[in-house]
């Protein structure tokens, strides 16, 4: 009687696991013959194409075509990279390409800058975050793929090359002759504003930016002959770059706290994409007052050093809505030396937002103002990741409330995202030029001083973020001078 009843529990078991099954195992073959219909439809168009196109078919550009095809199909930031391409790609990273120093990006099929490279020719020379590409040296860059487009800027340093744009706000197209240059991307830029105010700007998270700002960090304590009483460092147009580079610059600031010191996290469908990267215990920056300043044109590595200190409020952000490009791309290798950048996964906050087409909302928004003698082109509405053709949407915000661990050390006044506007004019720096103060202008440190006092003048979110600085320690000092 028992072996009977095994018997049948064995055989209930069995039928259980059976229909449990069946629809799965349907599932996978419904998805296989998908899959073989779809490449049967494909060579099928190949074969077509190949023998009755009015002119002659190239196998490498038709297979290119429909490998890029594939990709614009998912997102804006997928792409396929051919060998040149690929290694141009890893040269850039290091510090160094020839060109002109422009990151693009696609919009309703037009080629957009995102933002000029600070210090390369097309900074210089005037474009605009905003701008729209429609010709390289005649030829139009409508259906021109990325890839295209930007072998046909870059070049030989000392040549030059022509590029048609049309700007909003602009009469007419306007042209514009750029000499392609070895653009040796300096990844960031220090000095002292004021005594005891340091000032860091980050253009792009390259592979020793890391190191170079902590270096930078020591070099300000020196200059300052103590440690800083404040810092800004200032992510706008910073498009992004190394991940492990942003986390770096995080670290320097974020101890335990929220999540036990987590400054970013991604997740992805692949199990393997999924990763947590906190603080690492070491030596860590004083816990002086900071600001961060972001614009539209900050985006991926530098809104994930901006979200982290916002979320574990470490520093103010301050400026202008990010861009939102909370995802991240993996570059494969192909067999044929030819490589994969794709989406694999999205960025996530310590509190758990997702950046993704919605980017960072400053704690206090304070708009760039141009000088009286800018024109009305200049005021470009910001492209952001949202813009962007077939963008991936972003996730709700988490419902409940982060919690954050205040620890014992002094702690910035809160600010509530978006509750403080400020004003954009900023009248109290005064004009070196017109101090006449009788002061030698060819006396370095004079003129450093005029520089430092010109930067602020024409910069006023510069300028307002040093106010609050300098308002957060007279506070903290209770008022006394």
């Amino acid at each position: 009687m028992t072996r009977k009843r095994i018997a049948i529990a064995a055989a209930v078991s069995l039928a259980i696991i059976f229909l449990l099954l069946v629809p799965i195992l349907d599932k996978v073959g419904r998805a296989a013959r998908s899959d073989a219909e779809y490449l049967r439809m494909f060579q099928e168009v190949v074969g077509i194409i190949k023998k009755s196109h009015v002119d002659q078919v190239d196998d490498k550009k038709l297979m290119t075509g429909a490998i890029n095809g594939m990709l614009a199909a998912l997102d804006p930031h997928s792409t396929y990279l051919p060998a040149t391409d690929y290694a141009e790609m890893k040269v850039h990273m290091a510090g160094a390409f020839g060109g002109l120093g422009i990151e693009l990006g696609s919009r309703e099929g037009k080629l957009m800058v995102n933002a000029p490279i600070e210090d390369t020719p097309a900074f210089r020379a005037g474009i605009l975050a905003g701008d729209h590409i429609w010709r390289i040296d005649g030829k139009p860059t409508r259906g021109v793929s990325m890839n295209d487009c930007v072998s046909r800027m870059r070049g030989t340093p000392g040549t030059s090359v022509t590029l048609g744009i049309l700007r909003e706000g602009a009469a007419a197209p306007l042209s514009f002759r750029l000499v392609r240059a070895v653009i040796k991307t300096k990844s960031l830029k220090a000095r002292l504003l004021e005594p005891g105010y340091g000032y860091v700007k980050i253009a792009e998270f390259q592979e020793r930016t890391g190191e170079d700002f902590e270096r930078a960090l020591k070099t300000l304590a020196a200059d300052n002959g103590a440690p800083l009483s404040g810092l800004i460092l200032d992510l706008r147009y910073n498009p992004g770059g190394l991940v492990d580079q942003a986390f770096r610059v995080a670290d320097r600031f974020i101890g335990e706290g929220l999540s036990n010191g987590l400054i970013v996290t991604t997740k992805g469908r692949d199990p393997s994409s999924e990763r947590s990267m906190t603080a690492i215990i070491g030596q860590k920056e004083p816990r002086y007052p900071m600001v961060v300043l972001i614009n539209g044109g900050s985006a991926s590595a530098s809104e994930i050093v901006a979200g982290a200190l916002q979320d574990h409020k470490r520093a103010v952000i301050m400026g202008t809505q990010s861009f939102g490009k909370g995802s991240v791309q993996s570059v494969m290798n192909l067999a044929n030396g030819d490589g994969l950048k794709l989406t694999t996964a999205r960025y996530y906050t310590p509190s758990g937002r997702s950046i993704q087409a919605k980017g960072i909302t400053p704690d206090i928004e304070v708009e760039f103002v141009k000088k009286p003698a800018a024109t009305a082109k200049e005021k470009m509405p910001e492209i952001r990741e949202q813009d962007l053709d077939g963008h991936m949407e972003g996730e709700p915000a988490p419902t409940v409330p982060p919690k954050y661990h205040q620890d014992d050390m002094n702690q910035m006044p809160p600010l509530k995202p978006n509750h403080l506007k400020a004003p954009g004019n900023h009248k109290d720096a005064g004009d070196p030029k017109e101090s006449g103060d009788g002061r030698d202008p060819k006396d370095p440190k004079e003129s450093k001083e005029a520089k430092e006092q010109e930067m602020l003048q024409r910069d006023n979110q510069l300028a307002r973020a040093l106010d609050l600085l300098k308002g957060v320690n007279l506070l903290s000092a209770g008022g006394k001078r």
